[in-house]
């Protein structure tokens, strides 16, 4: 109860902070746009599950629209994450989302998860930061390098999840049979933080910007990161381009005396051509109009830029209406 008290804490303060910044100028950014006499859009985000980075960050961005542009009503939501956020777009369920790029690119070309279903009408309003994939493991579980998960009692996230990939990917890459050659547990990273803490698991697969509430849970607990190695992520960008190599900073979680080196993709803000250019075109002038606020409270939104919006998106297509915002601002042509 008092991981959640503290989880949601955070989030409120966030919140708050958005809100009192912005008080003054509620909805200016359409007040000064035809968006003044727009029918009322509801925009539902689902986001990942609450204890992780994402949740916190789409319950900022959320606020901040429903603050600022009078036309819409936005709010946040948990889900199972990326692949989860993902079906819910091409269901119509929700209106905007994030997830990591690969998955993007595999909805959009109905492969992987999404064989046969291809999301020929998503498109892109924004590439925001990289996530990286963060490998936890106890002391006693001899766990040092990837390669060392075989055999081992590991979590990782819920099935059939963004998360479960990254791990299939990683441990492939590593030589592990997956899952075959672990005993998998399937629970999301607020359980795999306890049990973590707990001693009843090795190790767990988080992917989440840092620093995470659940890494820290279980670092404070005496766990430790685990480097991915030059070679698995080489590996990995044979078959798998939009991987990069992403280091965690000394002193980022309690008791990390060293840089960790893991592998990271891009997080990309999404919707679906159903939702019209106006709106889209809002939602992104309001977004980077605003972003040393977010910035400001969400760590995971400090100091990203537009120009940097429109790259590392695998390739997908941006919706018309934050094209539009990006050739005002002189990004694209």
């Amino acid at each position: 109860m008092k991981k959640t008290t503290k989880v949601f804490a955070a989030i409120a303060g966030t919140i708050l902070a958005l809100s009192l910044a912005s008080c003054n100028e509620k909805k200016s950014s359409a007040a000064s746009s035809p968006a003044g006499e727009h029918a009322k859009v509801t925009i539902k985000f689902p986001t990942a599950g609450a204890s992780g980075a994402l949740y916190a960050v789409g319950a900022a961005i959320t606020n901040l629209w429903d603050t600022q542009i009078d036309f819409v009503s936005a709010s946040s939501q948990a889900s199972n994450g990326g692949i989860d956020n993902l079906n819910q777009i091409a269901d119509g369920e929700s209106q905007v989302s994030i997830a990591i790029s690969s998955n993007c690119y595999q909805s959009f070309n109905g492969t992987d998860s999404f064989k046969g279903n291809a999301n020929k009408n998503l498109r892109v309003i924004a590439g925001l930061y990289f996530n990286p994939n963060q490998v936890v493991a106890t002391k006693k579980s001899g766990i040092e390098q990837v390669a060392d998960v075989k055999g081992k009692h590991f979590a990782v996230a819920a099935a059939g999840s963004s998360v479960e990939g990254e791990c299939k990917n990683h441990f492939t890459a590593a030589g592990i049979n997956y899952p075959q050659d672990i005993q998998a547990e399937y629970i999301a990273f607020g359980d795999a933080a306890d049990m973590l803490q707990n001693g009843t698991i090795d190790g767990a697969w988080i992917m989440s910007g840092a620093p995470a509430a659940a890494v820290s849970q279980a670092c404070s607990a005496g766990c430790h990161l685990v480097n991915i190695g030059d070679e698995v992520i080489a590996s990995l960008q044979k078959d798998y381009p939009w991987y990069a190599k992403f280091t965690i900073p000394a002193g980022t979680y309690p008791g990390q005396d060293a840089d960790i080196q893991t592998s990271a993709i891009k997080m990309v803000m999404f919707t679906s051509t159903s939702l019209d250019e106006e709106t889209v075109y809002q939602l992104t002038k309001t977004l980077w109009e605003h972003i040393d606020e977010l910035g400001q409270a969400q760590k995971n939104l400090k100091g990203l830029t537009p120009e940097a919006a429109v790259v590392d998106i695998a390739g997908l297509p941006l919706h018309d209406g934050a094209a539009r915002y990006y050739k005002e601002a002189g990004i694209i042509q």
